[in-house]
C-alpha cells in the first residue's frame, strides 16, 4: 500500500523554464556574456541553479564571474515573484486527490531551498507535507539523502513510497534510495531519453498516477 508520494518540482509539478531563462539571462547580460535560449535552459536544468550557471558561462566554475553571476541570478529569480511559472494541467487536482486519500505528499528539488519553499507555498499551500530544496543541510540529487530523510519523517517503508520526476537525475535518485520511480512525459526530458537513462514507468498526464497507486 502506498502511503506517500514524493515529487520533483521543476518539470514535474511546475513549468518554470521561462522564469529560469529570464533570470539567468539577466545575470549573463549584466556580466557581458551570451544569453541562453529556452532550449538551452531546458537542457541545462535538473542539477540546481549552480550547475545551470556553470553550463551557461565560458569555463564554467572557473569563470571569474561565476559566483557573482550565480548570486545575481538567484536574487533576480526570487525578487521577480515568478511571473511566468505555473502548475501543469491537472496537478492541483492530483494533489487534492492524494490528500483526500490520506497519502502524504513531499516535494524534493535541486532548486535552492528558499525558492522551493516560496513556490510550494504559493501554488500548493496546504496540499503538501514537506518541501525541501538544495541547501547546506541537504545534498543535491541524485544523492538519496533528501529522499531518505523524507521517508524517515513520514515513518514509511521504502515499498510504501513512490518518487515522481521528469529527469535522469530523478531516476538515479530513486535508484540510489531503492524506491520506485515514475517518470512524467510532460517535463523537460522526453520519454526516449528517460528510457535510455533507466526510466521504466511512465505517465503522460497527472491523473494517470492515481491508477498506479
Amino acid at each position: 500500500m502506498i502511503k506517500a508520494v514524493i515529487f520533483d518540482l521543476d518539470g514535474t509539478l511546475l513549468y518554470t523554464l521561462e522564469d529560469l531563462k529570464d533570470s539567468t539571462n539577466f545575470a549573463l547580460q549584466k556580466y557581458g556574456y551570451k544569453e541562453l535560449s529556452l532550449n538551452d535552459v531546458c537542457n541545462f536544468v535538473g542539477n540546481g541553479v549552480g550547475r545551470l550557471i556553470e553550463l551557461a558561462l565560458p569555463n564554467g566554475k572557473n569563470n571569474i564571474n561565476y559566483k557573482n553571476c550565480l548570486e545575481t541570478m538567484k536574487k533576480h529569480y526570487s525578487s521577480r515573484n515568478y511571473p511566468k511559472t505555473k502548475p501543469y494541467p491537472q496537478i492541483i487536482d492530483l494533489l487534492k486527490n492524494l490528500k483526500n486519500r490520506n497519502i502524504k505528499i513531499a516535494i524534493l528539488s535541486n532548486k535552492f531551498d528558499l525558492a522551493v519553499k516560496e513556490l510550494c507555498k504559493r501554488y500548493f499551500n496546504k496540499l503538501y507535507d514537506e518541501a525541501i530544496g538544495e541547501s547546506s543541510f541537504c545534498k543535491k540529487k541524485p544523492c538519496p539523502e533528501g529522499l531518505l530523510n523524507i521517508i524517515k519523517i513520514f515513518n514509511c517503508q521504502k515499498d510504501e513510497i513512490i518518487y515522481v520526476g521528469d529527469s535522469e537525475v530523478d531516476i538515479k535518485t530513486a535508484q540510489n534510495a531503492n524506491v520506485k520511480c515514475i517518470c512524467v512525459t510532460w517535463g523537460y526530458r522526453n520519454q526516449k531519453f528517460l528510457e535510455q537513462n533507466g526510466g521504466k514507468n511512465f505517465i503522460n498526464k497527472p491523473t494517470e498516477l492515481l491508477r498506479m497507486l
